[in-house]
This record gives structure tokens, C-alpha cells and sequence, in this order.
């Protein structure tokens, strides 16, 4: 297990190192830059502020003043937030959107079990039909299309939730379901499959054969082990929470790190797109790592060689 683990983090640092340099390099490449206005600078204001950010030094270069600082942990100053840097907007943004994902996560699990359940219990029957068909919807629309249905429905045409802002817990419940709607139909489709899978096997038929009702064969004998797949899916989950979260934020209004995103990619603030992107995968690497060792202690026959 302590060779599987270390093995592990040693690979994710060549694959950081990847995804940062993606990451800086198309920055570069994306037309425009950030002192870009409607307004052109003079050309000597501009060559000063160019020269302060070492922009006016070649890419590479940057590239590896650039990884200096990261490996002091100094992601460096934005571009379009004055005198502030990147790690204090991390730390303004990150608590939201944590909240956000893991409120997602939690509806998602709890939602997408049930729904399976219930699919799986009452198989070919109506209600089976009526919940996959409900989870088949939800997979086919993404959320940036649920999001604005959402707010129209509740909080513009019936007022029963405010449309964004964090204004009280209320706030949270309309961005948490937009976020959370296609995990719940990924959860129940797969939890579905897998009850289906175990209350066919031969120990289920040994205990509705000893007279076991369907309540005790699937809460004491058959959710467990059809959950157990679920757990090597909790990091893709999140990986799709955490970018989904990007989209929704920016909808609902929220302060969170997609909102520091989508406005430091539009303003061209290299900094903060590229400070967002190495926590996010550094959040997603570890994640997998973290449900890879949880899978090997739920299930003793995973082994880590």
C-alpha cells in the first residue's frame, strides 16, 4: 500500500508539470493580452507595465520564472485585481466553491441512490421506467441549460428561491441542484445496474428462499455490495463537480473560483486562469489517489502491487 501511495504521487508531478505547461503555453497563444482595453495604452505605459510583469521577457523564460514561483507557492500577482495576488483570490474563492461541491456531491449520492433503489427493486415496472426516463433527461441537458430553467421556474416566475447571491441558506439550493442533476442520473443509472446485478446472485436467492422480505434482502445483504462500484466512481464525480462548478457559478452569481475563472479568462489574466487550473488538478489527482486506497480498504481482494 505505501509503495502503491508514493508510486502514485510520484507520478502526479510529471503530470502536473504537463498540464502546466498546457496550460501556460495556450494562455500565451489566445489572442490578446491583459492590459488590452477599448482604449489603446500609449506605448510606453505599456511597455512599463509589460516590463513590471515580465511580460516583455521571452515566453520560455517566463515559463521558468513562472515555475519558480510555484515551487514557493507564490502563484503571483493578478493582472486586472490591483495589488492583489492570485493565492489571496484562491482563498477568497476556494471555501465557496468547495461548499458548492460537496453540498452537490452529498444530493447527488443520496438523490442517485435512492433513485436506483428503487429502479432496481420495482424492475420493467412503470415506476423503473418513469426513473430511468427521469435520469436519461437529466443526462441529456447539461447544467449551463438547467441553471437559467431553474432560476425562470422558481425564483423569477414563482419567487420561491432568490436567483443567486449568497444571501442565506435558501441561496444555495438552486445552484446545488443545477450542479448536482446529472451525477444524481450517473449515480442512479449505475447503482441500477449494480443491485441488479447482486440480487441475482446466489446468496440473495439463498435468503429470499429462507423467507427474507425484499426490505431486509436489500438494506442488510444488497446495498452494500452494489454500492461498492460507486466508490471508484467518486472521482470522476468529483472532477465533474468541480468543472461543472465553473459554469454555475458564473450563472448564479456565486464568489467562487469558476467566477474568478470565467472573468480572469475573459480579461486575459494569465495568473489567475492558470492559478485555478493547478488547484483544480491538484484537487482532481488527489481525489482519484484518495477513492483509489478507500476502494482497496473497502474491498479486501484489491490488492496494490
Amino acid at each position: 500500500m505505501l509503495h502503491y501511495t508514493l508510486s502514485r504521487l510520484a507520478s502526479a508531478v510529471p503530470t502536473l508539470f504537463v498540464v502546466i505547461a498546457m496550460a501556460f503555453f495556450l494562455t500565451r497563444a489566445a489572442p490578446g493580452g491583459p492590459f488590452d482595453e477599448e482604449r489603446r495604452l500609449p506605448a510606453e505605459i505599456e511597455a512599463r507595465l509589460e516590463a513590471a510583469y515580465h511580460l516583455d521577457e521571452p515566453v520560455w523564460q517566463q515559463f521558468g520564472r513562472y515555475l519558480g514561483g510555484i515551487a514557493r507557492g507564490d502563484f503571483g500577482p493578478s493582472f486586472r485585481y490591483q495589488d492583489i495576488d492570485v493565492s489571496e483570490l484562491i482563498a477568497q474563492g476556494l471555501p465557496v466553491s468547495l461548499t458548492l461541491g460537496s453540498l452537490a456531491l452529498l444530493t447527488a449520492l443520496l438523490l442517485g441512490g435512492l433513485t436506483g433503489t428503487f429502479a432496481a427493486i420495482y424492475r420493467n415496472g412503470w415506476l423503473d421506467r418513469a426513473l430511468m426516463g427521469l435520469a436519461l433527461v437529466g443526462l441529456s441537458i447539461p447544467n449551463f441549460v438547467v441553471a437559467p430553467v431553474l432560476v425562470l421556474l422558481f425564483a423569477v416566475t414563482l419567487r420561491w428561491l432568490p436567483a443567486g447571491d449568497l444571501a442565506g441558506p435558501a441561496s444555495w439550493v438552486l445552484p446545488v441542484i443545477a450542479l448536482a442533476l446529472p451525477q444524481v442520473a450517473y449515480i442512479a443509472r449505475l447503482i441500477r445496474a449494480e443491485l441488479l446485478d447482486v440480487l441475482a446472485s446466489p446468496y440473495v436467492r439463498a435468503a429470499r428462499a429462507q423467507g427474507l422480505t425484499t426490505r431486509t434482502i436489500v438494506l442488510r445483504h444488497a446495498v452494500w455490495p452494489a454500492a461498492l462500484p460507486l466508490v471508484s466512481y467518486l472521482g470522476p464525480a468529483a472532477a465533474a463537480l468541480l468543472t461543472g462548478a465553473v459554469v454555475v457559478e458564473q450563472i448564479f452569481g456565486l464568489p467562487g473560483l469558476g467566477r474568478f475563472f470565467v472573468q480572469g479568462a475573459i480579461n486575459r489574466d494569465y495568473t489567475v486562469v492558470l492559478g485555478i487550473v493547478i488547484l483544480y488538478s491538484t484537487l482532481v489527482i488527489a481525489l482519484n489517489l484518495l477513492v483509489d486506497l478507500l476502494y482497496g480498504w473497502l474491498d479486501p481482494r484489491v490488492r496494490y502491487r
